[in-house]
This record gives structure tokens, sequence and C-alpha cells, in this order.
């Protein structure tokens, strides 16, 4: 049986790849972006689309309230293209308020809609240094400085919001670095790599899938360790869309 799902971030890198797999299997889609034309290609997937600014609380409320989805899935990234390092900098503070002040929005929103689940994009290097590979029971970098300190301390505030905002069912996916279609690169990092397809397939299968809490996603590396996420969640590295 399908659900109702919205998805904040359904253009986006992981978004894009999601979308079509969750209509696949089944699932009524709501997807938000920040552009008309983008809209218009969710449309013609199958998906209904929602122009709409996490950062608007009010329209983020309506936006839910109006798929009164069973499960709300939260893949809001922004980043420049290419991971640009001379907008880097500006990116890297948008996305500390996103994991914030956006991910609040949204679990107060679903919360308000009546959703059982909320499944959010975590990502996995964000460990306080120490013993390798880390489990997600490691502790995260909470004395980084710069750019990492922001970035570490807007997953804590997602983290926070997504696991221990009640009746909601929270599920974070701690992603790996990010390859493949429609990212910044086609081939793997040399450090704990997930493909976009891997991420998003993930996505999926947390919407019924696993215990609340927190799971590494990267394929087979030194850095963090899966097998919470393959026992639980049945999640394997190697799936791929279709060509």
């Amino acid at each position: 049986m399908g659900y109702r799902i919205f998805l904040a971030g359904a253009s986006g890198a992981i978004g894009a790849r999601l979308t079509p797999i969750l209509l696949k299997a089944g699932h009524s889609v709501y997807g938000t972006t920040r552009s008309e034309a983008k809209a218009e290609a969710l449309q013609k997937l199958g998906a209904d689309a929602v122009v709409v600014d996490v950062f608007d609380a009010s329209a983020v409320l309506r936006a839910v309230a109006l798929a009164h989805p069973e499960v709300v899935i939260h893949q809001l990234t922004d980043l420049p293209k290419d991971l640009d390092p001379n907008l880097m900098g500006a990116a890297v503070v948008r996305n500390a308020r996103i994991r914030d002040e956006g991910t609040r929005n949204l679990v107060s929103a679903a919360i308000a809609a009546g959703a059982r689940r909320f499944v959010a994009q975590g990502i996995a290097w964000a460990y306080a240094p120490g013993p390798e590979p880390h489990a997600e029971t490691d502790p995260l970098d909470v004395e980084a400085h710069g750019p990492r300190g922001e970035s570490v301390r807007g997953v804590i505030a997602l983290e926070r919001l997504v696991t221990a905002s009640p009746p909601l069912e929270g599920v974070v996916l701690r992603y790996g670095q990010i390859y493949g279609p429609g990212t910044h690169s086609d081939r793997p990092s040399n450090s704990a790599p997930v493909h976009v397809d891997a991420a998003a397939y993930a996505a999926l299968l947390a919407v019924d899938r696993g215990r609340p809490g927190i799971y590494n996603i990267a394929q087979p590396n030194g850095y963090v360790t899966t097998e919470k996420a393959r026992a639980e969640l049945g999640w394997t590295p190697g799936f791929r869309l279709p060509a």
C-alpha cells in the first residue's frame, strides 16, 4: 500500500532521483521546489509540485496541511554548482540555516498535519576525531570551528529536531559524500562515498522500515560503519536507477 509523502527538496540532487523511485513504489508524492520550471518537471513525472520557501513557516504549514502526508522526507540543501569553492562559505551558512530553521518549520508542519514519520538528510562526516570506523553512537565534532563547526551545529540541530519531536518517528540518514548524476562528481571520493541513487534508495526504505533513529549511509569504507542500515533498513549501496 502506498503512502502520501511530502518530499521537501524534490528537485535537488537526491530528491530528483528519489521522486521516481517513490512513485514507482506506489506512493503519492507532493514535492517542493523553489522554481516554477522545476515544478513543471516534477508534475511530468507524476508528482504534485509545491513551490514553497522552507523559511516561510506559514507557507510550509499550509503546503504540508494540503498534502496531509503520512510521511515527510527532508532532502533540502542549498549548494553552489560543482561546489564552487568561491561560493562554499556562504553555502555552508545557508545549509546550516536550512538544517536548523528549515527543519524546525517542516517538523512543526508535519506534526500539525498528523504525519507519523519524518525522514531527513544528514551527513556522515561530522564525527569527532577518534577510532574509526565510526558507528552511529559515536559523538559528533562539537568542538569544530569555522565552516566545519557551522555545518556540525546545523546537523546537531537537525538531528535533535527530527529524533526528539514526538509523536513523529524520526529517522536521520547520515549520507556519505554523494556522487553520480546531478551531483558535483561522477566518481566516488576516497572517504565514505555513496552513489546518489543508493542514497535515494535509503530514503525509500526508511519510509516504512527500521526503527526511529540515525543510520550511516555509505559504500564500504574505513570511516563509518553501515551495518545498522543494512540490517534494519535492508539497504544496499549497489542500488542504481535504470540508465
